[in-house]
């Protein structure tokens, strides 16, 4: 069965959503051991742009296995 664009792009969401949280969780964890010290704002605010790199990426490679997938079958 075919996985519709928009669908990609729903689960991209998903899953990025959920990154995010852990994202910036390890951010507050990780962050203090390297001696770099952000305020939650800060780490929310870099949770925020990397989930938007994320997205781009999470739906361009669903895409681009979609059409392979899609090649392959033909």
């Amino acid at each position: 069965m075919k996985q519709s664009r928009l669908m990609s792009l729903v689960e991209a969401f998903a899953n990025v959503i959920v990154g995010y949280g852990v994202a910036v969780v390890t951010q507050i964890l990780i962050f203090p051991i390297f001696g770099l010290y952000t305020t939650l704002a800060q780490n929310l605010m870099m949770g925020a742009i990397f989930t938007v790199v994320s997205i781009g990426r999470s739906y361009a490679l669903r895409r681009l296995f979609e059409e392979i997938r899609l090649r392959h079958a033909r």
